[in-house]
């Protein structure tokens, strides 16, 4: 029984986590709203980088890139709340049921650990350069929650 609080309460944390980044973006857009505008313009990378074609200049599609962010992040979040909640009522039922209970937050985690590698390591990092910069590079926050929620889809996965 304590593996499988433990496991509930992981993945709870992970949608803690998630609540906090979506509250966050919404409460403090503008500062948030920056990041995303900076890494799409690619305008603090190398000078002499040969990918600037790739910068996204229009605002309104930057900010349904950041829209899109966000919506991933509440999803993500909602499902993680949805599978603790699921484990926490599995906790006193047979194997196979508790089981069973591990498919929301499988799906859950998997979203995270998506957007985190897909959105931020994969788009921002490689797409537009996002490593190049000083000042706009969030690949070390994203790596980091890519390696959490890694370690908690594992230790969810773990059979009873």
């Amino acid at each position: 029984m304590t593996v499988r609080l433990v496991k509930a309460l992981l993945v709870a944390a992970v949608a803690f986590h998630l609540a906090l980044v979506v509250f966050n973006n919404l409460s403090d857009y503008g500062s948030n709203w920056q990041f995303v505008h900076h890494v799409l313009l690619m305008d603090t990378t190398s000078p002499d980088n040969h990918a600037m074609s790739r910068a996204v200049h229009a605002t309104w599609a930057q900010q349904v890139f950041y829209g899109v962010i966000i919506a991933w992040e509440a999803m993500t979040m909602v499902l993680c709340w949805a599978g603790a909640w699921q484990l926490i009522r599995a906790l006193r039922k047979p194997a196979d049921v508790f089981s069973r209970a591990k498919n929301t937050a499988v799906a859950g985690l998997a979203a995270s650990l998506l957007l985190w590698l897909v959105a931020f390591l994969g788009i921002g990092g490689e797409w537009f350069l996002m490593w190049q910069s000083k000042t706009w590079n969030g690949q070390g926050t994203a790596g980091r929650m890519f390696a959490v929620t890694g370690i908690v889809f594992l230790a969810v996965m773990l059979p009873e």
